[in-house]
């Protein structure tokens, strides 16, 4: 498939401060790219830069084949934009909303009725539509926004963290809306988001960006793949150097250390989550959690479990941890994606 957008090192500076360095990325036509950071990461300042509303320091950006800085109107008409905060009139209704923007982009008429009644079942507000968006709730709100993005039927859609502040019910029909633009009608879309979730679940591919900066681009498979077979927590009476060393140098084990901060009854899981774990318990506080990065997590449990037996250490906790996103992120970065 050809590249709908292309970004090549673009940079943005703010006086002594870069928000963006040097970002280089394409998306193909009918994918669904994730542009996956914690806050402040530059996701929104890079979705700035390529929608025309903010200019590059440096670099260069086509949009179905438009210039964004020399043929700005063409590449605008050609994409739709999603922003963080709501672009929206609030003693307005829906249909009015949609109507107004309609008109900027010169639908009118039947077209522009259509268009309208189009998007209002995208999102799912058809029998809400004449009610004004302050009598909404924020998850209908944001679907508001959304629907204003897709009024004049854009080849590529830009979706700035859709989700934030959004009622489970409303974030899972914005998933759905998504899944069914990219299936039905093959709209590109490019997506960013600090949840991991939301990117593994609904991209192909994602570039994950820390300090403005592009550290890893790939398949969210592949991204997924770099940290290989899991990491395997271990809740020990003591773990020693030589205990240490031992674990390390198990065929199917990376490296072993102690884990800094030990889970605490109640608390959210390490990076990996719960979500991913084959087993868990939780380790009492006098024990030591060490964390075991494996190459292959079925493998190296036998081993690990194997040499802990011939050292006659027991084990007081275990939880196994599949990689996702998150971890990998933490993993590049030494960051949580939500700080």
């Amino acid at each position: 498939m050809p590249d709908i957008l292309i970004a090549e090192h673009l940079r943005k500076e703010y006086g002594a401060v870069t928000a963006v360095e040097d970002v280089s990325f394409t998306v193909q036509e009918g994918e669904i790219f994730g542009l996956l950071g914690p806050n402040g990461a530059g996701k929104t300042t890079t979705i700035s830069m390529l929608t025309g509303l903010l200019p590059p320091t440096a670099g260069s950006a086509w949009i179905a084949g438009h210039d964004v800085a020399a043929e700005g109107q063409a590449a605008k008409r050609t994409c739709g934009l999603v922003p963080q905060d709501l672009a929206l009139y609030p003693t307005l209704s829906a249909r009015a909303n949609l109507e107004f923007f309609g008109r900027i982009y010169g639908l009118g008429g039947s077209r522009l009725r259509q268009r309208v009644d189009d998007v209002l079942d995208i999102v799912g507000l058809t029998e809400r539509a004449n009610a004004r968006v302050d009598t909404y709730s924020g998850g209908m709100k944001r679907r508001v926004n959304i629907a204003a993005g897709l009024v004049h039927e854009p080849k590529l859609l830009f979706l700035d963290e859709p989700t934030v502040g959004v009622d489970p019910q409303s974030r899972n029909h914005i998933f759905q809306s998504v899944q069914r633009l990219n299936r039905e009608r093959g709209m590109t879309v490019v997506y960013t988001s600090h949840y991991m979730e939301e990117v593994e679940l609904l991209c192909h591919r994602a570039a994950i960006i820390d300090r403005g900066c592009i550290v890893a681009m790939d398949t969210i498979r592949n991204l997924i793949g770099m940290l290989g077979g899991g990491v395997i927590h271990l809740g020990l009476p003591e773990a020693g150097d030589d205990l240490l060393d031992g674990l390390s140098r198990l065929p199917s084990v990376r490296r072993a250390g102690p884990l800094v901060s030990p889970p605490i009854e109640g608390s959210s899981p390490p990076a990996g989550g719960a979500e991913g774990s084959h087993a868990a318990t939780r380790a009492p506080a006098e024990t030591t959690v060490v964390q075991v990065e494996t190459i292959d997590s079925r493998q190296a449990l036998v081993e690990v479990i194997g040499l802990l037996n011939r050292r006659d250490v027991p084990v007081t906790s275990l939880q196994i941890l599949e990689p996702n996103l998150e971890s990998v992120f933490l993993h590049l970065t030494g960051k949580s994606l939500r700080e």
